[in-house]
């Protein structure tokens, strides 16, 4: 950024002091680190190095009693560094996130106790102590606060809205002596809070700095008139914003479109056929194209198509569908069953039953191929007395292979095959991962996608076009098409550009998402984020939903179109049905 200025202006720029809240941070605490309590050679811990202290003495709190599930380390140091970020406590923190783990909040509750105290003790930070101790510094020390506010007289802070509670008491701190505070932000663009940001820091700039001047900046730059009316309307329902009406200089062009479509398949199937559309006969490479969704495992049926199609993607926030891997463990399942000479996907549920090893893995592998049979790796299964799990995988192969080779059940429609395993996997799922409750959403989506075919073998088949250890998305381009379709997450899109932009899944219910509902700050950042989505198109937006979506976690259909988008006038919005 300095960099670029200085070639706007001149080489003084490059003079500026400038970086991250962190680095910033960072330099200041090196040369008062003995009025901090630490010594100016502390040491940075990184993600991995955190993770790896909070494992250490994990073992120590929870090594003498291991009867309980225990989080993870990485899972640990995120609940620290999230609830650090939002001032908020650990009990609170790990409520919100990991509530299936409040019942070890007391061991939890020690090993922070224990993780601050063994930083202290050994001159080490982790990227949020640089944030915690620099407050703390400014604060305690009126000389040191007064001393580094009369150094830098003049601060500017960009994307202010994504700064946390921490950033801005800095911020304040900094400014002691004179107010020379500027921040450029987006109040209609704050979406992080997840990670710590709050919405109260650009909202509250005015009155954190009585007498400050608010500058709008209207004109944009990036997209069509007919798209911004549509985000005009977007963020004109929001119950607190800072009044801002965008134009543009780019009239003409077509109107923002919101389809309707009867099931998933077909929203997939519209949105595959409208790329090539535009990629083919309009001349759009698809570099310039982009799909929008507000959670990765939105996007797993549209994978699937794209890659029928051979459409080569690059899928931004969360995995690939066949990359992720729970997805991975329930598919061997299924085509063991389907395949009992699939030794592959064997070995893949064998080493997931407690008690057995690549090698007695490696040798029912061999034996099952051998003979072509899974009979022999159901005896060995059954002889295992000792282990529960076995029993309980036999008990599955047996129940879905109606044949003597082991051959799949023809009388069992895939869908039901389908939730016998997954209910077969749900505790191996629990134990593995830490986050099994969003992995669980994965799963009920994976069931509702094998729900539409007859055969198993048929599902398998359209879901697992590449081989088995390849993605669905690793779909090379041709020598002269290198240029490849974007899927990603609206949080991961931020700040980005499409000509085109399709946005899946605006249905009420999935943004803003149902649980919610009941929280009126979570609903008002649904909303922008739904804007955001909005804004990245430059020539071409389209909205799509599908109906008659049955949730399970609420126990209801979803049909409607997101209430973000309901009232806008149809004048500002067309509306289409698709229908087969």
């Amino acid at each position: 950024m300095l960099r670029r200025a200085s070639l706007l202006l001149d080489q003084r720029c490059e003079k500026v002091s400038g970086g991250t809240f962190h680095a910033f941070a960072n330099t200041l605490l090196r040369r008062h680190a003995a009025a901090a309590g630490f010594g100016n050679n502390f040491t940075i811990l990184d993600r991995a190095d955190a993770e790896d202290l909070v494992g250490l003495l994990r073992q120590e709190v929870h090594t003498g009693h291991k009867t309980v599930r225990f989080p993870r380390k990485e899972t640990l140091a995120d609940l620290f560094s999230r609830a650090v970020n939002r001032e908020e406590d650990i009990a609170t923190a790990l409520e919100k996130e990991a509530p299936h783990f409040l019942y070890c909040l007391d061991d939890i509750l020690a090993i922070a106790r224990m993780y601050v105290a063994t930083k202290r003790e050994r001159n080490l930070m982790d990227y949020d102590d640089l944030l915690v101790h620099l407050a703390a510094l400014l604060r305690g020390n009126e000389t040191i606060r007064r001393e580094v506010s009369e150094t830098f007289r003049h601060i500017l802070v960009d994307e202010y809205q994504d700064t946390n509670r921490i950033q801005a008491e800095i911020l304040r701190l900094l400014a002691f002596t004179h107010d020379n505070v500027m921040v450029v932000g987006d109040d209609s663009q704050s979406i992080y809070s997840f990670r710590g940001a709050n919405f109260r820091n650009i909202m509250d700039f005015p009155s954190d700095f009585p007498g400050a001047k608010v500058v709008f900046l209207e004109e944009n730059y990036r997209s069509r008139q007919p798209i911004l009316d549509v985000t005009n309307e977007i963020i004109a329902g929001a119950r607190e914003k800072f009044p801002k009406h965008l134009f543009t200089s780019r009239t003409g062009g077509m109107k923002a479109n919101l389809l309707c479509a009867p099931n998933e398949r077909l929203q997939s199937t519209f949105v595959a056929d409208r790329i090539l559309s535009l990629h083919e006969e309009e001349g759009i490479p698809l570099s310039e194209i982009a799909v929008l969704f507000r959670a990765a495992y939105l996007s797993f049926d549209l994978e699937v198509e794209l890659a029928k199609r051979r459409i080569p993607y690059r899928k931004f926030g969360g995995f690939k569908f066949l990359e992720t891997a729970h997805v991975k463990d329930v598919i061997a399942h299924l085509r063991l069953i389907d395949n009992p000479r699939d030794t592959l996907s064997l070995s893949r549920a064998l080493m997931l039953v407690p008690g057995i090893g690549r090698k007695v893995s490696a040798d029912l592998s061999r034996q099952a191929h051998a003979e072509a049979s899974l009979l022999p790796v159901l005896s060995s299964l059954k002889a295992r007395k000792r282990s529960e799990e076995s029993a309980r995988l036999a008990g599955l192969i047996a129940g879905l292979g109606g044949n003597p080779d082991g051959a799949a059940n023809g009388s069992l429609p895939p869908s039901e095959m389908m939730a016998r395993v997954i209910a077969y996997y749900r505790p191996i799922l629990e134990s593995r991962f830490d986050d099994y409750p969003r992995r669980l959403k994965d799963l009920d989506h994976l069931e509702s996608l094998c729900a539409r075919y007859r055969k198993l073998s048929e599902f398998l088949s359209e879901i697992t076009l590449e081989p088995p250890q390849a993605s669905v998305g690793e779909i090379a381009a041709t020598d002269k098409e290198r240029e490849t379709l974007t899927l990603s997450t609206i949080h991961s899109a931020k700040g980005l550009e499409w000509k085109a932009v399709f946005i899946l899944w605006v249905l009420d219910g999935k943004l803003p998402l149902s649980r919610v509902a009941e929280n009126e700050e979570e609903m008002e950042e649904e909303r922008r984020l739904l804007y955001v989505a909005a804004t990245r198109a430059k020539d071409l937006l389209v909205m799509t939903y599908p109906i008659n979506i049955y949730e399970r976690v609420s126990g209801t259909v979803l049909s409607k179109p997101s209430r973000f988008v309901e009232e806008i006038p149809r004048n500002v919005l067309s509306r289409f049905s698709l229908v087969e």
